[in-house]
């Protein structure tokens, strides 16, 4: 089962706050704790809202929309993906963690939709294609 966990943004993620060096060298050895137990995919800390953009959808119109964007509290500040036996495990890990900010602090973990989620919808055309496409990802 495939995990994205999101570390939840801060105010000070949002000003660009950097972390202390205890801080970095706990995270470093979770994520190290992570690979070595197979868990971990992938992971970064992403900069603050400020730097990104948005692209809105109405049908055939696209609209850029600059950050910063409001609502601190729904915005993300890193994520990882993880490859886990299921929610339990997840959790499990995400317990372990180091607080990931300063102060109060959230992460969410949602999975991933499998091929088989989609199976009342999914032609033989289609799941090779998207099987095709995974496998090139992999192959990078």
């Amino acid at each position: 089962m495939r995990v994205m966990v999101f570390v939840k943004a801060t105010e000070d993620s949002e000003r660009g706050v950097m972390p202390e060096v205890e801080l970095f060298e706990a995270m470093g050895k979770f994520n190290e704790e992570l690979t070595n137990a197979g868990i971990m995919v992938s992971g970064d800390g992403l900069k603050p809202s400020s730097h990104g953009k948005r692209i809105a959808f109405d049908g055939p119109n696209r609209t850029v929309i600059d950050g910063p964007f409001a609502e601190t509290r729904e915005l993300v500040a890193g994520y990882w993906l993880w490859e886990v036996k299921d929610m339990d495990e997840a959790v499990a890990w995400a317990k372990r963690c180091p607080n990931p900010m300063p102060g109060p602090s959230e992460l969410e973990i949602r999975p991933h939709y499998e091929m088989a989620d989609f199976a009342e919808v999914l032609t033989p055309e289609l799941k090779e294609r998207f099987e095709q496409n995974r496998e090139a990802l992999e192959g990078r």
